[in-house]
């Protein structure tokens, strides 16, 4: 039996290439070997994992990236860490650099907030703490029961931003919507760039629908108390596009945490390219690039679209050049080796802002 003297595993919960790459490089920076386990479906698409060596008593740390199959995706990362926990591992954590279901994290209507039922899933499957990456919203990790590393990818986009922008100094950050403007001012700050914001009809209506402010009946209530007069709810109206900040001459970098349907980055980009910018990048940590993303990418007026390697996009990669790939294993490792080690995590938030 060959376990090692670090007192710890790390174990991919995909077998599938493309996502064991994050997985590989880890292990890689950690002087480990990956652990062996098997991953797969079977005929009626039930998820099957074997752990194939003992983890008794042992630290393990299970990788998983998620690909397009966001629900498999979830499925293998609950089998591996109940067979894992039913295995008599000592401890159990989950290493989702992109956690899914991040943007379903408010109530809408009668929805329901299914990252804490995600939260609580993986309580009860077995893990005991998370490392994960640039969460969509911070106070997610309120829905854990358990400890919550939520590691920062933009050290990383500002050294791309450094050293690979020519011209970098004549940049300005863009923020593509009024909710992006404090990241944006954090990216800004960092840099000594200035700071520009989109605002108007062409930005994501997505905050308009979260927190069920058009739930009120917009008439008067006639069923309550005889003397109770609601007022009225006045719908909004969102005011004609517009660019807050000159951005004429200079090169546009959008940052935002996550791309995935990008036609409100080429959006965007079309208005930035209206007001004088002569060239466009877009900064994300998490690369989804779902649909036709790759195509309109590739037909819009975006230079260059930088995204870090927490997603496996390499498919998308090759229907466009101009998706780049920035490698975060070297934090996801440190953090791995710190937690093993019982060293503090500080280290990896230095001069890290709240709105990075």
């Amino acid at each position: 039996m060959n376990v090692p003297k670090s007192g710890y595993r790390v174990f991919s919960a995909n077998s599938t290439p493309a996502c064991t790459e994050l997985a590989k490089r880890i292990t890689e920076r950690l002087g480990v070997e990956l652990g062996k386990s098997v991953v797969y479906q079977e005929a009626n698409r039930e998820t099957r994992v074997d752990v194939k060596e003992s983890v008794r008593g042992q630290t393990i740390f299970i990788i998983q990236t998620v690909p397009r199959d966001v629900n498999t995706a979830i499925m293998e990362l609950l089998v591996m860490t109940y067979a894992l926990k039913t295995s008599c591992a000592k401890n159990i954590i989950g290493v989702i650099p992109y956690f899914p279901y991040s943007k379903q994290c408010k109530m809408r209507k009668r929805g329901s907030i299914v990252c804490k039922l995600l939260a609580s899933m993986l309580a009860n499957a077995g893990l005991s703490h998370i490392i994960t990456m640039d969460l969509h919203q911070k106070e997610i990790q309120g829905f854990f029961s358990f400890p919550v590393d939520n590691l920062r990818a933009s050290p990383f986009l500002l050294q791309y931003i450094q050293e690979e922008v020519p011209d970098y100094r004549n940049a300005i950050i863009v923020a593509k919507s009024p909710s992006a403007a404090k990241r944006a001012q954090s990216y800004a700050e960092r840099l000594r760039l200035g700071l520009a914001v989109i605002h108007g009809e062409a930005q994501c209506s997505e905050s308009d629908m979260a927190d069920g402010r058009h739930s009120p009946p917009f008439v008067r209530n006639t069923f309550g108390h005889p003397g109770l007069e609601l007022p009225l709810m006045m719908a909004k109206e969102k005011p004609p596009i517009t660019v807050v900040g000159d951005v004429g001459g200079r090169i546009a970098i959008i940052v935002d945490d996550i791309i995935d349907d990008v036609e409100d980055f080429v959006a965007a980009a079309e208005i930035l390219k209206e007001r004088g910018a002569y060239k466009i990048y877009i900064m994300a940590t998490h690369g989804l690039l779902s649909a036709d993303a790759p195509r309109l990418i590739e037909e819009s007026a975006i230079d260059e679209v930088v995204v870090t390697n927490t997603v496996p996009h390499e498919v998308q990669k090759l229907q466009c050049p101009k998706i780049k790939t920035v490698d975060v294993s070297m934090i996801l490792a440190e953090a791995i080796r710190r937690i093993h080690n019982g060293e503090s995590m500080a280290y990896l938030f230095r001069n890290i802002t709240v709105d990075d």
